[in-house]
C-alpha cells in the first residue's frame, strides 16, 4: 500500500509539472497575429464609427494603410466643418459609412479565423495570410463569406495589417483600391 502511494503521488507530481510546462511557452506568430486580427476586428470591423472617434490604433496598419486612413478621416472632417459653416448645414458631407474593413456593407455579426499561414520572405520580414469567415445574421437571408488578411512583420517589429482581399460581394477587390478610391472621392 506504502509502494501505491508513493507511485501515485510521483504520478501526480509529475503530471502537474507537465501542465505548468505547457502554459510556460513562448508565444508563437499564429497567436500574434490572432491578437492583432481579434483587435482589429474588436475595434473597427463593425462599422467606420470608430475611425471618427479615435486616434488609428499605432502598430494595428503598416505605415502606409494607417497613413491613407487618417488622410481619408481628415478629408471627411474638414468637410463636416465646412458644411457646418456653410450657408448650408444641412447637406450631408463626404463621411465613411458603414464597414469600410469588410466586403459587405452592413458588416458582420460573426466573424471565425479559418486559418493563418506565414512565410518568411527575407532575413527577419514575415508574411501572414489569414482566412477570416464572416456571417451577417442580422439581413436576409443570411450571409456568409470570407476574406483574406495580409500581414506583415518587419524586422520582428510586430505584425501589421497590409491588406484585406474582399470577397467577391464587394465592390471593389482589396482594401488598397477601396481607400485608393474613397482617397479620390474625398479630393473632388
Amino acid at each position: 500500500m506504502k509502494k501505491l502511494f508513493i507511485y501515485l503521488s510521483i504520478f501526480i507530481f509529475l503530471l502537474s509539472c507537465r501542465k505548468k510546462d505547457s502554459g510556460m511557452q513562448a508565444e508563437g506568430p499564429n497567436t500574434e497575429i490572432t491578437k492583432v486580427l481579434e483587435k482589429f476586428y474588436g475595434q473597427y470591423g463593425q462599422s467606420s464609427e470608430a475611425l471618427y472617434n479615435k486616434p488609428i490604433a499605432q502598430n494595428l496598419f503598416t505605415p502606409q494603410i494607417r497613413k491613407e486612413i487618417e488622410e481619408i478621416v481628415n478629408a471627411s472632417k474638414e468637410d463636416m466643418e465646412r458644411i457646418r459653416k456653410s450657408a448650408h448645414p444641412d447637406d450631408k458631407p463626404l463621411i465613411l459609412e458603414g464597414s469600410v474593413f469588410t466586403s459587405l456593407y452592413e458588416g458582420y455579426t460573426k466573424y471565425e479565423i479559418k486559418s493563418v499561414e506565414t512565410r518568411t520572405i527575407k532575413p527577419n520580414v514575415q508574411t501572414a495570410d489569414a482566412v477570416i469567415e464572416f456571417e451577417n445574421t442580422a439581413v436576409a437571408p443570411k450571409i456568409t463569406w470570407k476574406e483574406n488578411v495580409h500581414l506583415i512583420n518587419p524586422s520582428d517589429a510586430g505584425w501589421e495589417i497590409d491588406n484585406i482581399t474582399f470577397d467577391k460581394i464587394a465592390q471593389v477587390k482589396d482594401l488598397k483600391t477601396r481607400l485608393n478610391d474613397l482617397r479620390a472621392e474625398f479630393k473632388k
